[in-house]
């Protein structure tokens, strides 16, 4: 697969967001409310407390494109602050953050892009308590057991917004799980990522979230 894309994509993903859950439950879009359309699901606190709520947490994605180009991998979270998209051992393309940085790395050009996480709307995912409740805003939807909730920073607008989709789930940790996101662009490209296959709670070493520099090396991603 041409991973190309991808790695403009995810620069998106660093601007406008990163992270996410789904489950046995379908991918569930964020719907425009009709005329009687009912009040959002859910509560801001709830979506923090979901996210709050997760220690540690393995999942499997994909990743999609506005042109319909699809990427998978398995995403590895765990608080505070890391995570890491890998795309399997045949990519030369990862992206992990450390806590305090997301780091885009491309293997095949031996690039490492660095992006500040503190400020962004990815902290959403990495430290809601902090950015959900400040920039998050509810957005109806048509299902009650479906929560929607935009982020976004208006004193930065070249960080995108993203909108994430939880479904309730009383498996999950605060009885909610992220299902999937969309992040949007400054320029409007748009990327979804759905999850499925969550686990949590797992040991996870700190090493996971390590990487080799390919400006010193031509060593493919662990």
């Amino acid at each position: 697969m041409d991973f190309s894309p991808f790695r403009i994509r995810s620069r998106l993903m660093v601007g406008a967001l990163a992270l996410g859950l789904a489950g046995a439950l379908p991918f569930a879009a964020p719907l425009a409310p009709p005329a009687h359309a009912q009040q959002a699901s859910g509560s801001i606190d709830a979506a923090v407390g979901a996210l709050r709520g997760i220690s540690t947490m393995r999942a499997d994605f994909t990743q999609i494109d506005r042109e319909g180009r699809r990427a998978a991998g398995t995403m590895t979270l765990k608080r505070p602050g890391k995570i890491r998209f890998d795309y399997g051992k045949d990519s030369d393309f990862l992206v992990v953050s450390n806590g305090k940085s997301l780091y885009v790395v491309d293997y095949e050009v031996r690039q490492v892009e660095r992006y500040p996480i503190r400020r962004s709307p990815l902290g959403a995912l990495l430290d809601p308590s902090r950015d959900v409740g400040k920039y998050g805003k509810l957005v109806p939807t048509l299902r009650d057991d479906v929560m929607s909730i935009e982020v976004r920073d208006p004193s930065r607008p070249e960080f995108g917004v993203i909108t994430m989709i939880f479904v309730k789930n009383a498996s999950a940790p605060g009885g909610w799980e992220l299902n999937s996101w969309v992040a949007l662009d400054a320029q409007n490209h748009r990327t979804t990522v759905r999850l499925s296959n969550h686990r949590y709670g797992l040991s996870v070493a700190e090493s996971t979230f390590d990487f080799d520099d390919p400006r010193r090396t031509s060593r493919r991603p662990r």
